[in-house]
Formats: structure tokens, sequence, C-alpha cells
């Protein structure tokens, strides 16, 4: 199944000294980079996608900050795709359905941040347009949410939207689907 790797907002200021810092960003950037080195490797497609806020005054992925750019953990090398977003949903006034559709691409991996929004946004309308869906989401990350006078921790917040998005695709962790790939097909992403 020709599989197309989406790496959601790994960006400079969901890290510690940015200006939105989630709850453990490394190690989900590094399983993140762990499915990127793969798809490189074998010539898979991969697509960094780069929230970029409209409004000036936005409080972080501000345009031309070093805050907006993606995270040196998992770097974009030029030449590479790169699909610029203003909201959740990766697919919404981008070109992000054009390119898998020209690459025939018929699977998403899901990677990014953060899990309860951009990831969450992506994944549903992924299904929605009626890709198959993989999230890994051990290379996922969120942050502490409040509602009223309660704080939700990141983990559990983590863990009820995956719990959600099951009803949407597959939800595995990094070492799963690179054992599924490899089992599917002889060279990791190219078809039998």
């Amino acid at each position: 199944m020709k599989t197309a790797l989406l790496l959601i907002d790994i960006q400079k200021d969901y890290f510690p000294g940015g200006k939105y810092p989630l709850v453990d960003p490394l190690p989900a950037a590094q399983k993140a980079y762990m499915l990127l080195q793969c798809f490189r490797e074998h010539g898979g497609h991969h697509i960094h996608i780069q929230h970029i806020a409209i409004k000036p005054d936005a409080p972080f992925f501000v345009r031309g900050s070093v805050g907006s750019d993606i995270d040196d953990s998992v770097s974009h090398f030029v030449g590479e795709p790169i699909v610029y977003k203003h909201y959740p949903n990766s697919f919404r006034e981008t070109n992000l359905l054009e390119m898998l559709k020209e690459w025939g691409i018929e699977r998403v991996i899901i990677t990014g941040m953060m899990t309860h929004m951009c990831v969450d946004a992506t994944t549903r309308a992924a299904a929605d347009l009626g890709f198959k869906v993989i999230v890994a989401e051990d290379a996922c990350a969120t942050r502490d949410l409040t509602h009223g006078d309660t704080v939700i921790p990141a983990d559990h917040v983590h863990k009820a939207i995956l719990a959600a998005l099951k009803s949407y695709g597959q939800v595995m962790k990094s070492e799963e689907v690179l054992a599924l790939l490899s089992e599917e097909m002889i060279n990791p992403l190219t078809p039998k």
C-alpha cells in the first residue's frame, strides 16, 4: 500500500525554551525521527508540515520567528516537501491533498504535535478524505489542558485523544509501524 509519512508541527516553540512548550516533546520527536529516517533511507514519501500563525501578535509560531522553525530533532532537508498551514487541519487551505493524490498515496502515517489539536484534526480529515490512517502514538506529544478549575495532565489528554482516534484508523507505537511496513513489503516502502 503506497504510504506517506506526515510530520506535523514539530517546531521549536513546542520545545523547552520555546513560547509554548509541551510535555516531553523530545522523546516524541525522536520517535518521529526514527520513522523519518526509515522513509528517507527507503525513498518513501514524507512531508514536513509547518504551522505559521496568521496574526503577527500570535502567542507562538509567528512568521519568521525562530520558534516557528522545524525543530532540529527532525530537521527539514533542502528539497524535501514542506506544507505550510494556518489551521489545525493540515488539509485546510493547503496543497497537502494534491501532493498525496499526485503520488498515489493510499495511507498516511501521522506523527507530530499537538496530539489534541493538529494531530487530531489532521487524522480525522485524512480518514474523511478516504486515506487509511496510522497514528504513531509515541511520536506525538501534547500539553496539560484546563477546564474550569480542573487541570487535565498531558498524559491523560494524549491517551484520551488516541482512544478516540482509533475510530478513524490504527494507533500504534513507532516500532510497530516499522514492523508492519517491513512485514507488508520486501523493501519497507516499495510494494512487492
